[in-house]
């Protein structure tokens, strides 16, 4: 009907394929993996719930309630008081086990926290921030947003057992992303990200330019034309065992799909969920 009116638009614009830090993670690493977490319905049975994780969880938690009291109440004995309350025993050995990680947890939020200028207060906690890019919407939820000296910082909060350095801050495409996202949703410069290690009280920063964010997103939206294709692919009827194919390795011991998938079983032992906390 347009064309009969003399109007040309050309093409319709390509629909920009939405993607968080989590999506483009779960594809480099297993597309298998990424088609049972969001393609298939129902999504098969996830496997247990991991103790380190829990630790993750609980101390994320634990400090977004310490940030949501009056400045004047953030302090350590009041982390330490989030934290027992957002405390859960899920993955651990057994209460032996739990108690002394939660031991641990408490020395990290104490430290951490008095180690802070509480007074200050973030600009997102929490926050999901978004933004679009010429062929994806990049998107997701930031642990902490500061403002410092008139410009944006991204902050993440990290567990692990191991520390982190600059190159860990510096590779990292969930905080290249926030930074871009952090930056169109809140109206202001982001440049900075960093990485608070918390059993360690390391932090790993990173100064990003332009071009180190433009190579992020170049990178995020080849992966995320991988993913439109093989959706409309499989969409077309194409094989979904052919276009999400499983990608094995170490990473095969910790999947949450494991008891779905029978090469991921072959690939790597079955561990406790306990197996991955620090010594």
């Amino acid at each position: 009907m347009q064309e009969q009116l003399g109007f040309d638009f050309g093409a319709m614009p390509k629909k920009l394929v939405r993607v968080t830090p989590s999506k483009l993670s779960t594809w480099a690493d297993c597309p298998r993996r990424f088609r049972m977490a969001y393609v298939d319905r129902p999504t098969p049975p996830r496997g247990g719930a991991w103790a380190h994780n829990t630790l993750g969880a609980v101390v994320h938690n634990a400090l977004k309630a310490l940030f949501d009291l009056p400045a004047e109440r953030r302090t350590p004995e009041q982390a330490v008081a989030q934290l027992h309350r957002q405390w859960k025993n899920d993955g651990f050995r057994d209460a032996e086990q739990a108690a002394v990680y939660r031991g641990r947890a408490e020395g990290w939020v104490r430290d951490y926290v008095g180690g802070l200028d509480t007074s200050i207060e973030p600009l997102g906690i929490e926050r999901w921030v978004s933004t679009p890019t010429a062929r994806i919407v990049a998107e997701g939820r930031v642990d902490r947003i500061d403002l410092r000296e008139g410009e944006l910082v991204i902050v993440d909060y990290k567990t692990g057992r191991h520390a982190l350095s600059a190159d860990d801050a510096r590779g990292s495409q969930a905080l290249a992303l926030y930074a871009l996202a952090a930056r169109r949703t809140l109206r202001k410069p982001c440049r900075r990200v960093e990485l608070h290690h918390l059993p360690t009280g390391a932090v790993a920063v990173w100064e990003h330019t332009d071009e180190s964010l433009a190579r992020h997103v170049s990178r995020a939206e080849e992966a995320a034309d991988e993913i439109g294709l093989a959706a409309d692919t499989l969409a077309a009827g194409g094989d979904p065992e052919i276009l999400y194919p499983p990608r094995t390795g170490n990473q095969c011991t910790w999947c949450d799909f494991r008891r779905s998938c029978p090469e991921g079983q072959q690939a790597a032992p079955t561990l406790d969920p306990w197996a991955l906390l620090a010594p």
